[in-house]
């Protein structure tokens, strides 16, 4: 079921509503993604969990005409719509930029139990300046977004083992936004220190991961007080839509072990 809920600075932030459980699984997407991300999740997820896949604002099928983009307020469009949902207990499930966000938001959230990250936060303390991701990114962006798609963004987010068809469909889909869009969205991410919020997280926070990139785990432990992580090999940054099956079952066992604690 499509549903809506209202964040605190009046956007519209769609999401579907699946599934049957008491635990519901609150899944954000990444940079220019949206919810159908997770359609491989829902299908196999949706007998044992109540099933959330939302869309931020700026992406989907939700409102564009914010006017202050920024971390708060994307964890913002995350508690609006977990506190809507009827479920009890929520774990947030949150990829990429989106990992920070889920961080932020769980604070606000009560009904948290635990988070799951997805291929992002491996490292809390490799922090970036807005200077620094100005010249490697924006730069680009602003200068040829359809280049920056399809021949340097590449080289961070693909590997040579992620199918073609998966790759063509995320390029298919950045290209549908603005370079300066695609900007916008992105900064809120490099403009706030998240070991703050990371320090706030009394709850298990687990990490599925790609091999692409390394994990520093005893960093993350400096502020993640439960942290873990599983690493998938074999992918790039997107391993629920490279990998799905094998995905699934990683996922499942973190969930297994969150339930047994």
């Amino acid at each position: 079921m499509e549903k809506y809920a209202r964040s605190s600075d009046g956007q519209n932030i769609h999401y579907k509503e699946s599934g049957e459980g008491n635990t519901a699984l609150l899944f954000v997407h990444g940079w220019l993604g949206n919810g159908e991300w997770w359609n491989s999740q829902l299908e196999y997820f949706k007998d044992s969990y109540h099933i959330i896949q939302m869309d931020l604002a700026g992406h989907g099928k939700s409102d564009t005409s914010r006017t202050e983009w920024s971390s708060e307020r994307y964890a913002d469009d995350i508690k609006a719509v977990a506190d809507q949902i009827r479920s009890q207990e929520i774990i947030l499930v949150g990829h990429s930029m989106s990992g920070a966000y889920v961080l932020e938001a769980a604070s606000k959230i009560p009904k948290t139990k635990a988070i799951i990250l997805i291929d992002t936060v491996k490292n809390l303390d490799e922090t970036f300046t807005e200077e620094q991701v100005e010249q490697v990114l924006y730069v680009h962006y602003r200068a040829d977004f359809k280049n920056a798609v399809e021949n340097i963004l590449p080289q961070y987010l693909f590997t040579d083992k992620t199918p073609p068809d998966v790759r063509q469909k995320l390029q298919d889909e950045f290209l549908q936004n603005p370079a300066e869009t695609a900007v916008e969205l992105l900064k809120p991410l490099y403009k706030k220190d998240f070991r703050k919020e990371a320090s706030k997280i009394q709850v298990p926070v687990r990490a599925i991961n790609s091999d692409n990139f390394p994990t520093n785990i005893e960093n993350n432990r400096k502020y993640l007080k439960d942290y873990n992580y599983i690493e998938m090999s074999g992918t790039g940054h997107y391993p629920m839509l490279e990998k799905p099956e094998e995905f699934n079952k990683v996922l499942d066992d973190i969930l297994k072990e969150l339930n047994d604690n």
